[in-house]
């Protein structure tokens, strides 16, 4: 059922009018009338009759996709596609794959796609990142999301708190004639109130605000007072005439109402409402100064888009449209602003996502790139109409990931923002291009970064739990820094380096030990912090040349511990050479326990550590 709201009443038949015939003309009716359950029918009796063509199949892979019936789409898209078609044929079809996680071939649809709209933002966005979706299924998770009881097994959605009432829209009214669009009865505002307890009360109409027409979804000013919510444009007389068809065709349009007592009352249309264009899907600005909303008027740049007017008592600015960093040539919808009035939450189905509608989050105020949330917020199905209430602390989400409109929480999961700050240790200055990475409690890497210009480098971690950072750049010995247990919301960690200042005599370069873990010869992280001094030494005098020796404690046999030794020295040696050295600069050899530093037989643990130990001694 959303995406009547997303398509806002609006369908793009992009098949050549040419192809229509007098077989296909009862289904073609019913096409455009958008009772896509019926038409779907009369089209599969025309395949069924053997009168089936391109024509037919794209017809009733768009009758499925308007369903967001995935599996029956990507059938009937695969068939429309064995004969020529339009460029968003195939980009719809790519849709529907991803929508059922089959990433590899929607990427051969996208690729026939941006083949032939090269200019459209969406292929752009493709052929510059085309394997974006590990970078998605990568992100940390942000919220925790579960299904709300409240849902019904019609279409649920729109959901937004107000206080402590719950405002969304369904079709769980079954007493009402159905809409031909999926079968189901026309859409009303409901409520539910949220107790202490967190759990909702039974559901109930919005009599004063519903009609007998589409109504919801709605927004409602900071002193709960003035409401916008979409609604069928036939509530104002605004229709077009089909006469072909003998249809009255409405749009969706904008209605604001004042609350009195307990009631709604005092309706009026927007002025920019209009029965050429549709308009939907209502946010107010916690300042009460904007409007955002999805529309298809003018100056769109796809099919749907999303727009703002700006509000000066009962008078409306010029409708502006966001532009490229929001809309693309697909549709988004589905707009909510955040009480900072500058963070916008919308859905897409053009950009970059896992599959049908994603939501995205976008700073206005900084104009940077919309943001795609990853799971799960988002999944291979649609998922659409996120809010956020600040005071509870609460998000909703609407989506169909369980085959049908649900309304969904979305709590966010504690996180806290912890900035980097990599410096000399001796003089304070700004270390940029410095290599930062932050680890969990069992030293597993989570992110590696580089520090800018500032030194700064910013990671989003876990409420309560221990991280560690480590730090290192050329010419400083590298260190790891303990990240304590936080609540939040921010931490700073300072990582002071000191410049690397190594013991050279005549014969040998003295390092701290080269610790390698027990029974391993990879290199660790502290034993590459040793290592890199080194490294640092042999680049400041490209004449030295290097001999490595590596020795063992004298626990397990002879033969185990030669072995074990070569394993390490020539890690060792590989590691340095990794690092820019020439091979003909540096060699190395184990000697097992053959040559101990201390001479013992039972020796102590501080005595085994001495004699496990790598030399790096100077041929010239």
């Amino acid at each position: 059922m959303k995406n009547l709201y997303i398509a806002l009443s609006f369908v793009a038949i992009s098949a050549s009018v040419f192809a229509q015939n007098k077989d296909t003309k009862a289904a073609d009716k019913l096409f455009s009338r958008y009772e896509y359950v019926s038409a779907a029918k009369e089209y599969q009796k025309l395949v069924d009759n053997g009168k089936g063509d391109g024509y037919v199949y794209k017809q009733l892979a768009d009758t499925y996709y308007n369903m967001f019936n995935t599996t029956e789409a990507s059938t009937w898209y695969a068939k429309a596609t064995e004969s020529s078609q339009d460029a968003e044929t195939y980009f719809r079809y790519a849709q529907m794959l991803k929508a059922n996680g089959k990433y590899e071939e929607a990427n051969k649809q996208m690729n026939k796609f941006a083949s032939m709209v090269p200019n459209d933002l969406r292929a752009k966005a493709f052929k510059e990142n085309p394997n974006y979706v590990p970078k998605i299924l990568g992100k940390g998770v942000s919220y925790t999301v579960n299904s709300l009881p409240i849902s019904s097994d019609k279409s649920d959605f729109g959901a937004v708190m107000y206080d402590n009432t719950l405002y969304f829209t369904s079709a769980r009214n079954g007493a009402r004639k159905n809409y031909g669009w999926n079968d189901e009865p026309f859409l009303d505002v409901y409520t539910s109130t949220m107790g202490d307890s967190g759990t909702f009360s039974e559901a109930s109409t919005l009599t004063s605000v519903n009609s007998k027409f589409h109504d919801g979804p709605v927004t409602i000013s900071t002193d709960g007072n003035t409401m916008y919510f979409s609604s069928d444009s036939f509530r104002e007389g605004l229709f077009e005439k089909d006469k072909v068809n003998k249809l009255k065709l409405g749009k969706n349009n904008l209605y604001v109402a004042i609350k009195s007592g307990d009631t709604w009352t005092n309706i009026k249309p927007l002025p920019f409402n209009s029965k050429d264009y549709s308009l939907s899907n209502p946010s107010l600005s916690r300042d009460g100064k904007t409007l955002y909303f999805s529309s298809n008027m003018p100056g769109s740049l796809g099919g749907v888009d999303i727009w703002k007017v700006s509000i000066n008592g009962d008078s409306y600015g010029a409708p502006e449209n966001l532009g490229n960093k929001v809309n693309t040539e697909g549709n988004e919808s589905f707009p909510f602003i955040a009480d900072d009035n500058s963070t916008l939450y919308f859905a897409s189905s053009g950009k970059q996502g896992l599959g049908g509608y994603d939501v995205y989050q976008i700073d206005l105020a900084k104009g940077t790139e919309a943001i795609n949330m990853g799971k799960p917020i988002n999944t291979e199905k649609d998922d659409f109409a996120f809010t956020f209430n600040k005071a509870k602390n609460l998000g909703f989400l609407s989506s169909n990931r369980n085959g049908n409109d649900d309304i969904f929480s979305a709590t966010p999961i504690c996180a806290v923002d912890l900035l980097v700050i990599v410096t000399n240790a001796k003089t304070g200055e700004i270390l940029a291009n410095a290599k930062v990475a932050i680890l969990d409690d069992k030293k597993n890497v989570i992110a590696t970064e580089t520090s800018n210009d500032k030194g700064e480098v910013s990671f989003k971690v876990e409420c309560d739990k221990p991280y560690s950072i480590q730090a290192s750049k050329d010419g400083f010995e590298g260190n790891v820094f303990p990240v304590a247990k936080s609540k939040g919301p921010s931490a700073k960690i300072d990582a002071a380096l000191q410049p690397i200042d190594v013991i050279v005599t005549p014969t040998e370069i003295i390092l701290k030990p080269i610790y390698f873990e027990f029974d391993k010869s990879n290199i660790t992280q502290e034993g590459a912090f040793e290592l890199d001094k080194l490294v640092q030494v042999m680049k400041n005098n490209d004449k030295l040349v290097i001999y490595a020796k590596s020795h063992t404690d004298r626990r397990g046999s002879d033969d185990y511990n030669m072995t074990l030794s070569e394993r390490r020295a020539q890690a060792t040696v590989q590691y340095v050479i990794s690092k820019g050295i020439s091979a003909e600069r540096i060699s190395g050899k184990g000697f097992g326990e053959s040559e101990p530093k201390v001479a013992c037989d039972k020796c102590t643990e501080e005595e085994h550590s001495q004699n496990r130990r790598s030399e790096f001694l100077i041929v010239k």
